[in-house]
């Protein structure tokens, strides 16, 4: 199985790419994240977070029941072990929209089936400019944004793939060459190639 891992500075489009990539892949699902905090409106459980309190949360990281995890503004967030355990025997692959500690640490729990990709903007102004232009975000939030950008730039460099986010559609192109390469990987295909051996013995 593949286990795609895309990471970005806030703002480099890595959602709007993401969705473009599963829309093109039906054989990749969008990996679905615990939380504690609470639904949003229209957020939906099991499509958009699985959501749950503290105490089982916590529970489960005891257990190790999380691949990845981190607290963010009071509430927990991260990946369970059984979300990739269930794609494997489902047979399909996994794209992850998260940031660089979480995906450090999936690299970490599954190095023959995690290929990590950062998508990083075409230039700073630009990402400056998408910013202001969601019209979302107070000038005080874009430039914690950024100050947290120059951080994640920082560790872009141990990912496996660099894509650049000029246009959606390039990047979408580079991405999914990346996932349908990674399906051929030797260590996704040992299992066959035993079972050949043994057939031609």
């Amino acid at each position: 199985m593949v286990l795609l891992i895309l990471a970005a500075v806030s703002g480099t489009g890595k959602g709007t790419v993401g969705r473009a990539l599963l829309a093109r892949n039906p054989d990749l699902k969008l990996s679905v994240s615990h939380t504690t905090r609470a639904p949003r409106r229209g957020e939906q459980g099991g499509v958009h977070y699985h959501f749950t309190d503290h105490d089982d949360f916590r529970a489960r990281i005891a257990e190790g029941g999380y691949v990845e995890w981190a607290e963010y503004v009071g509430n927990l967030y991260g990946t369970a072990r059984q979300t990739i355990e269930d794609a494997r025997a489902a047979g399909h692959g996994l794209l992850f929209d998260i940031e660089v500690k979480g995906a450090a640490q999936i690299v970490e729990a599954y190095p023959d089936d995690a290929v990590s990709v950062f998508l990083l903007p075409p230039s700073w102004t630009e990402l400056a400019d998408r910013l202001r232009k969601r019209g979302t975000n107070d000038e005080a939030d874009i430039a914690r944004r950024l100050a947290r950008g120059r951080e994640e730039l920082a560790e872009a460099r141990w990912f496996d793939h660099l894509v650049v986010n000029d246009t959606v559609e390039r990047a979408v192109d580079e991405l999914e060459s990346i996932y349908r390469s990674a399906k051929t990987r030797t260590a996704g295909r040992l299992e066959l190639l035993e079972a050949l051996r043994a057939e031609s013995a």
